[in-house]
């Protein structure tokens, strides 16, 4: 099967990741940081170099503040509930975000703001991207944070952090979902002022499901989210004041912190390559499927291996379908969990989304394009 669904979640891992996940399984599956013994020890020096290893492909401040979680959701929901924890709900602070984000992003945010603890902005759209500008000007006194994906997972779209924060006052937290983007394009947090960059393990950055990490910066520290066992301080009823543990409750999948670290050392001596090479992939696909009748396209050429499309007469879940029925071709069809982004595109039935990985050829994107376009004739023809 030729694999387009990249997007969702990576479908080739590098075969370092694969040992390093078999070689944890097999050599210290033991829980890092509540036993003294050789096999916890090893587990816990894991974690550490993982920590460690994202702090410097991200020029993230403090390993102590790259706070490991299943998924970016979850880091998301961390940095989201936590900013709100740490500053109070009354009066209600001000969140600006936009309506190109995830639901990720957008649920905790409509929840806050359900319950009466934010006030919200979205941005909108212009010409089918966020213009940084408008989100600087959404920004009032009031205004905790900016929240806000670095990547859209419909179209490709991308948001240049660093000139968003270029135009937001001192004060304003700046909360990056990076889900589609790390692993794509370098992210220096400092150089871009993120104050919580969130990330998934599964994508990008070629680790396994059930993996992902909030990184913080040193002004940013968000109340917990969850409560439980650390290892550290037992008998304080409350989470540790300090970091990792403070934001850590419960054991940790040293199999996907593994895995991670393999991703990021994978990922070291091929980042540029793997922007470039999405670039003509995308580009190869947006070119080929505008030259479809009855066809639309949403995406431009990207890093981030995202290409967006609708056909006439036929919904994008059924297109998806024939891809994968007929063709042996996986893609994704739907909404993609981004709803404010739909509407904004004009596209509530849903697209197409074929999402690549360096992994992919150019031979497989003519593959796509053929069956696209036999897909699209036939659809036309009823």
């Amino acid at each position: 099967m030729i694999y387009f669904d990249n997007a969702a979640t990576g479908g080739r891992k590098p075969d370092s990741v694969i040992r390093a996940v078999n070689a944890s399984l097999q050599g210290y599956c033991a829980n890092p940081g509540r036993s003294g013994h050789a096999l916890s020890l090893a587990a816990a020096q894991d974690v550490l170099r993982t920590r460690e290893l994202l702090r410097r492909f991200f020029n993230a401040p403090d390993a102590e503040r790259v706070i490991l979680t299943k998924n970016c959701t979850e880091a998301l929901n961390a940095a989201i509930f936590g900013l709100i924890g740490s500053i109070g709900e009354t009066p209600p602070p001000h969140i600006v975000s936009t309506v190109a984000e995830h639901n990720s992003v957008l649920r905790p945010l409509f929840f806050l703001q359900k319950t009466g603890k934010i006030r919200l902005t979205l941005v909108p759209l212009e010409r089918g991207r966020i213009r940084p500008e408008r989100i600087a000007e959404a920004v009032r006194p009031d205004t905790a944070a900016a929240v806000f994906t670095l990547a859209s997972n419909v179209t490709g779209t991308g948001i240049d952090p660093e000139a968003v924060r270029s135009l937001l006052p001192e004060n304003v937290v700046m909360i990056c979902d990076g889900a589609q983007a790390c692993g794509h394009i370098p992210i220096d947090m400092r150089a871009a002022g993120i104050d919580a960059l969130c990330l998934a393990g599964h994508k990008g950055m070629h680790g396994i499901q059930g993996s992902g990490a909030l990184l913080l910066s040193e002004r940013f520290s968000p109340a917990p989210l969850l409560y439980g066992g650390t290892g550290s301080e037992s008998f304080n009823p409350d989470m540790p004041a300090f970091y990792p543990d403070r934001l850590e409750a419960g054991t940790l999948s040293c199999p996907a912190a593994a895995a991670l670290a393999e991703g990021v050392l994978y990922l070291i001596p091929h980042l540029q390559k793997i922007g470039a090479h999405l670039r003509v992939l995308t580009e190869t696909l947006c070119r080929g499927l505008r030259a479809i009748p009855n066809i639309r396209v949403y995406s431009s050429a990207n890093p981030f291996g995202i290409v967006a499309f609708s056909c006439d007469n036929l919904q994008s879940e059924f297109f998806a379908q024939r891809l994968s029925d007929e063709y042996g071709i996986a893609v994704r069809g739907g909404l993609h969990c981004a709803p404010k982004m739909h509407e904004a595109l004009g596209s509530k039935d849903g697209l197409v989304r074929a999402s690549m990985s360096e992994f992919n050829t150019l031979a497989e994107t003519e593959l796509f394009l053929s069956a696209a376009k036999q897909i699209a004739l036939s659809a036309a023809s009823f």
